[in-house]
């Protein structure tokens, strides 16, 4: 059977919401997934009709009970997927979304100036598998995040920008299981530019199968 796949878009213009959005639903068009892409957030509504919801939204506002149906959803199984300010940045006054999702972007110092390595720290884990230790170049995202996270990727910052950071090591890729569903968030991809970046892609497009249970298994031996 088909899979479904809604992505909602919006929020701060910076990030260029709509053109990410397109690129992730040519992802998960070439993967097969019938996508609906639309910028009216009722549409959360309906997040049980899906197999997965990909939010590309930066801050903005959404009313308690869209939040309330995309988290009923997730229980029962609906995937949840993000990148950069999706799922992480999205709707910073709702804290019950950050709830669901299990993290919460607070900084990024040296904004665009930052170079940093991104360290796998699971290797064999499927979305992870074959992809090396990497270099990037953007924000480094400083992030508050739930203890019960899997992180697959971290990220240390050297406090050049903020030495108050310095030594902190902080997740870039994670997943999670909430109730019956699967939450995958990877930090990398300020704008759809970069998502064009080899790893940056891979990671993200096998995150966004593995949230949609495409991909079945949790790790590999």
């Amino acid at each position: 059977m088909e899979r479904r796949a809604l992505i909602p878009w919006g929020g701060w213009a910076g990030h260029r919401p709509e053109e990410g959005a397109n690129v992730v639903a040519g992802l998960l068009s070439e993967d097969g997934f019938a996508v609906t892409l639309t910028a009216d957030y009722t549409a959360f509504s309906d997040a049980a009709a899906y197999d997965l919801v990909v939010p590309v939204i930066t801050n903005d506002k959404i009313e308690d009970h869209l939040i309330d149906s995309l988290t009923r959803a997730v229980r029962a199984g609906t995937g949840l997927a993000g990148y950069h300010g999706g799922l992480a940045a999205s709707f910073h006054s709702a804290v019950r979304f950050h709830y669901l999702c299990g993290l919460h972007w607070v900084a990024h110092p040296g904004d665009m100036a930052a170079r940093y390595r991104v360290t796998v720290t699971r290797p064999h884990d499927p979305v992870m598998q074959g992809i090396a230790d990497f270099d990037y170049q953007s924000e480094q995202y400083y992030m508050l995040y739930d203890p019960s996270v899997e992180v697959l990727a971290t990220t240390s910052f050297s406090g050049e920008h903020d030495p108050t950071a310095r030594g902190v090591t902080m997740p870039v890729v994670v997943k999670r299981h909430f109730g019956g569903g699967r939450i995958f968030y990877t930090a990398l991809g300020h704008v759809p530019e970069e998502l064009s970046h080899p790893e940056a892609r891979l990671i993200l497009r096998r995150g966004l199968n593995w949230a949609a249970r495409t991909i079945q298994q949790d790790q590999n031996p």
